[in-house]
C-alpha cells in the first residue's frame, strides 16, 4: 500500500509532527511504501536546518531526513507557509534578496498541487494536525 503523509503541527510545539514520524517508521517497517511527506502550516518548520534541539529530545529534522535517505520519501515543504514563516532554500533566498536560507535538500519546497496529487495518487493520505 502507498501512503503519504500531511504534517500541520510544529515540530516542538505539538504531537503532530513527533506522531507523524513514529506513523512513518512503523509504515515502512510493516513493508508499505512511505511515498510522500507533506508539510504544511506550521508543519514547515520540521524543515528547518538550523533547529537545534536540545540532546535529550528527538531531533526530528535528522529523523525526517533519514526517512528520505532509507526509503525515498520525497519531503515536499509547501512554499507559500514556508516563505510567511522565513523558511526558504538557498534559490529562494536570492530571489528574495536574503543573505541566507534555512531549507535544503532533502526538503523541497512545493505548491500544493502536490498534496492534491498525493491525495488522488496513492492509496492513502493521512493528516497529523495539531
Amino acid at each position: 500500500m502507498q501512503y503519504a503523509l500531511l504534517v500541520q503541527g510544529s515540530p516542538y510545539s505539538y504531537q503532530a509532527s513527533h506522531s507523524a514520524l513514529r506513523f512513518a517508521q512503523a509504515v515502512v517497517r510493516r513493508g508499505h511504501s512511505l511515498t510522500a511527506v507533506f508539510f504544511y502550516h506550521d508543519g514547515v518548520y520540521n524543515a528547518a536546518r538550523l533547529a537545534a534541539p536540545p540532546q535529550d529530545e528527538p531531533h526530528l529534522y535528522d529523523a525526517w531526513a533519514q526517512l528520505h535517505r532509507e526509503h525515498d520519501t520525497e519531503l515536499l515543504v509547501c512554499i507559500a507557509a514556508a516563505l510567511r514563516r522565513g523558511l526558504m532554500d538557498e534559490r529562494e533566498s536570492s530571489r528574495h534578496g536574503k543573505a541566507g536560507h534555512s531549507l535544503e535538500p532533502p526538503f523541497i519546497l512545493t505548491g500544493l498541487g502536490q498534496l492534491i496529487e498525493a491525495s488522488t495518487a496513492y492509496d492513502r493520505l493521512i493528516s497529523f494536525s495539531p
